[in-house]
């Protein structure tokens, strides 16, 4: 049986399971509070960058693709030595927040030229998912049972696929598949809203695996990794929370 399992290829098992340390002393170890701390620090450095790059889309709007390309590019290149490198989360998940802050406000930006008030009601909503996954994984109200797990992941492996076809598919000139996803029609809004769903259950298997993490010993430096890849999740939740809404907004 897998003690650390998460969807998100950031938590996986093995990831964790190749830093635990036998008798590590408390104060070196991973606990779930602290990883909760590094990852407020990171959303904060995440809004920071998400409000400068929201303000230069919004009064300008020239270097609009440039934040959403540099940022979303950029935080995923960092993503990936982070996932081969964990020891380096510490230096290098702040700098992944601040890249996600830039593509997130810029993206933001034109959502919200197209429906205004949109995005506080999706970053509303985020955050409050967010609150309400912790409280229920705290207080045991959902359990991630392995069938849990099994049916979250399978499902978030479907997504990735989706996703991953609709992007080969666009690039040959079949826009099939994109269409059904922004299609703003109840099959396109169905599909946004089970995405969501899975986001943000996912959430709760990534907090499964911090907190198992933390009783088996893994070092200080992994909340830094754990705070990584919440946030990683997190950015997910927040893109189909504004996508879905949009998809309601252009319906009125």
């Amino acid at each position: 049986m897998a003690l650390f399992e998460s969807s998100n290829p950031t938590l996986s098992e093995k990831r964790f399971r190749d830093t635990v340390i036998t008798n590590i002393p408390h104060d070196q170890a991973m606990t779930m509070s602290g990883t909760i701390q590094k990852f407020g620090f990171l959303l904060l450095m995440m809004m920071a960058t998400s409000y400068y790059s929201w303000k230069e889309a919004m009064n300008m709007g020239e270097n609009l693709m440039g934040m959403v390309l540099g940022g979303a590019i950029g935080g995923l290149i960092v993503a990936i030595i982070i996932a081969f490198k964990k020891d380096w989360a510490p230096y290098l998940a702040p700098v992944y927040a601040l890249l996600e802050g830039l593509f997130i406000g810029a993206v933001s930006a034109m959502y919200e030229s197209a429906f205004p008030g949109l995005v506080l009601n999706a970053v509303g909503l985020t955050f409050g998912v967010g609150i309400a996954m912790y409280l229920l994984f705290t207080f045991r109200i959902i359990r991630a049972t392995e069938k849990f797990k099994s049916i979250i992941i399978s499902a978030t492996m479907g997504i990735a696929i989706f996703y991953f076809l609709s992007w080969i598919l666009g690039m040959f000139g079949f826009h099939g598949l994109t269409s059904i996803m922004n299609d703003n029609g109840m099959m396109g809004i169905g599909i946004s809203l089970f995405i969501v769903i899975i986001a943000a259950l996912n959430l709760i298997l990534d907090f499964d695996m911090i907190e198992k993490a933390s009783e088996y010993g893994a070092p200080k430096h992994m909340e830094w990794y754990g705070a990584f890849g919440l946030a990683v999740t997190f950015v997910w939740l927040y893109l189909e929370i504004l996508r879905l809404l949009a998809k309601l907004r252009s319906r009125d």
